[in-house]
């Protein structure tokens, strides 16, 4: 009979050190298999040359080298469903226990359960971790049980729960030896996922204790360039959410703190309300007749729409894969209020472009900026996008970056008139919501 085995499921989780799920499964009684699973369920979505699909196959090539160098081991990676891989999983070895990480996005949960009890039917269990938050689903929620869907008394709560409790920085140094021993452990191609390195890098972060310190004063100007670029690696899981928090804390700086609180007030919302990724949280708001102009819709999305800031950003998107978090909050209102552009659209544009992708955040700004969210901004609430320069990029150094010819002859007309447009914005939303 084969020596039983746990399994270690990699997914957003892609470190070694202070993983929980991997921590639990290396202090098991049976040597761990990592693996990791490209999912064409997921893949088949994105671009041949998505960035994000070579940064997650170049971390695993690099997990891989580190796990055969100094631990006579590796990690077994997969092309395939994750109901196939585990099948072929269970013919190769006799499986005790899968671990992983809990994910909350609803194809996530519906593809846990259903790898749940295909495992029981083996007599496997699939026990699952909180890692990527600090608190998770119903965690920080009213009195009577129901979510927060306003930011700040969810944030008091959040810091207050907190602080009653000790932060632990799950160490795996000591127990790497717990891994099978087999250093050639199957691997994939980045072509045989269907995939071509990417022309475009994600950055690596930065989070010095200046950068934590200042962030307050810089956040809000985009061509300071001194946001951390921890959203992809939180996203993935190259960095350690409660490494971050310390990081904060031991900075005091509560803003940089309680940006992180906002993605887990999201990751909670969508936890709560699944259906919110594709319908408005407040329904009425699904009652706007959008236009949905295709015209104005490419001209948005190539950076052209004649308002150099809200290009500005657009083109920074298209040619890195990021956009500065003030000028998000432009375009996204831009394309909502300006154009009556169904705010899914743009969610969607973004979820193909944006490095640091997470549904969850994606769908709770985008509906923020249209209105129909949670905590949102009320519709009648529209940046002006030509004084939006005065307040953040006076110098037009962002705009000088990314729209070089915003004073030439060729660069176009606006698209729209602003007052006309904010005019036009508030009939039609009001028509819908009262």
């Amino acid at each position: 009979m084969k020596t039983p085995v746990n399994i270690f499921w990699f997914r957003r989780d892609l470190r070694l050190d202070d993983n929980v799920g991997f921590y639990n499964a290396l202090n098991s009684e049976h040597p761990v298999l990592p693996i990791f699973i490209f999912d064409p369920n997921i893949l088949e979505q994105l671009p041949e040359d998505d960035a994000r699909v070579t940064f997650i196959f170049e971390t695993l090539q690099k997990t891989r080298r580190t796990l055969q160098d100094k631990h006579d081991s590796s990690i077994a990676i997969f092309y395939g469903t994750p109901e196939s891989t585990f099948k072929t999983l269970a013919e190769d070895y006799t499986i005790a226990t899968v671990f992983t990480n809990h994910d909350y996005e609803p194809y996530a949960t519906t593809r846990d359960s259903e790898i749940k009890a295909q495992l029981l039917e083996q007599n496997i269990q699939l026990k699952t971790f909180k890692d990527q938050v600090i608190f998770e689903k119903d965690e920080v929620v009213k009195k009577d049980g129901k979510p927060y869907m306003v930011y700040t008394p969810y944030m008091r709560l959040w810091k207050a729960t907190f602080k009653a409790q000790e932060l632990k920085i799950y160490d795996t140094a000591p127990i790497l030896n717990n891994l099978v021993s087999d250093s050639k452990l199957p691997n994939v191609t980045i072509t045989d996922i269907g995939f071509i390195p990417a022309t475009q890098n994600i950055e690596d972060y930065t989070v010095t204790p200046a950068l934590i310190q200042n962030y307050e004063a810089t956040r809000n100007f985009p061509a300071k360039d001194t946001t951390s670029k921890l959203g992809p690696h939180l996203r993935f899981g190259t960095v350690s959410i409660r490494k971050m928090v310390k990081k904060a804390i031991a900075e005091k700086n509560e803003i940089f703190w309680q940006e992180l609180i906002w993605r887990e007030f999201f990751m909670q919302i969508l936890w709560h309300f699944p259906h919110t990724y594709k319908d408005a949280f407040k329904a009425k708001y699904d009652r706007i007749e959008w236009r949905n102009n295709d015209v104005e819709f490419k001209a948005w999305c190539e950076g052209k729409t004649g308002y150099p800031l809200v290009d500005a950003g657009m083109r920074q998107l298209n040619q890195t894969g990021f956009m500065h978090n003030r000028i998000r909050m432009l375009v996204g209102s831009f394309l909502c209020k300006h154009l009556l552009i169904d705010w899914r659209w743009g969610e969607a544009y973004f979820a193909e472009k944006l490095h640091d992708f997470d549904l969850s955040s994606n769908v709770g700004n985008w509906q923020w900026v249209a209105g129909s969210g949670v905590d949102a901004s009320p519709y009648f609430r529209i940046f002006n996008p030509t004084t939006q320069i005065d307040k953040f990029d006076k110098q037009h150094d962002y705009i000088n970056q990314w729209v070089p010819d915003y004073q030439e002859l060729t660069y176009p007309q606006p698209i729209v008139d602003h007052k006309e447009a904010r005019e036009r914005c508030l009939k039609v939303y009001k028509a819908a919501v009262s």
